[in-house]
Order: C-alpha cells, then sequence, then structure tokens
C-alpha cells in the first residue's frame, strides 16, 4: 500500500515537478536561473498546466519553492476561456 501523500493534492505533481526545475535552475547564478525557470515553464508547459501553476500561486503558494514564486510574474498567465 502507497502512502504518497501527494495523491491527496490535486497540485501535488505540479508542485513537485516545478520544484524539480527550481532546484536544477538554483545552480545557476539567481538572474539566470530565475530567466530559465519562467522561460521553461512559458515554453515547455501547456496552457493548462501554467493555469494550476497559476491556482497554487494564487492561494499562496504553498509547497513552491521561492524561486517558483520569483519566476512568476514572467511566467505567461493563460488567458481564462470565455
Amino acid at each position: 500500500m502507497s502512502h504518497d501523500t501527494r495523491s491527496h493534492d490535486p497540485h501535488a505533481k505540479l508542485i513537485h515537478m516545478a520544484n524539480q526545475i527550481a532546484k536544477f535552475m538554483e545552480s545557476k547564478p539567481y538572474a539566470e536561473g530565475l530567466a530559465l525557470m519562467a522561460s521553461h515553464i512559458n515554453d515547455f508547459w501547456e496552457p493548462r498546466m501554467r493555469t494550476k501553476l497559476f491556482e497554487v500561486i494564487d492561494a499562496g503558494g504553498e509547497g513552491l519553492r521561492p524561486l517558483v514564486l520569483e519566476a512568476a510574474p514572467n511566467i505567461r498567465r493563460p488567458k481564462l476561456a470565455a
């Protein structure tokens, strides 16, 4: 039986993914890591994933590494469906 607590939070996998990227980018000089963090999410995450990321950020960003939160202003927020 698995005791993976991520299964209880619908955003847990996405938080984990964002934090993995941030952890790698933290090995770079700050400004470069910050720019690359936003660039990676903008280039490789589909709008649905970015929408879910912003749900977490807008709710306070609990569980996200600081670099994810600091990169947020440079991440493209998907447009709401009409």
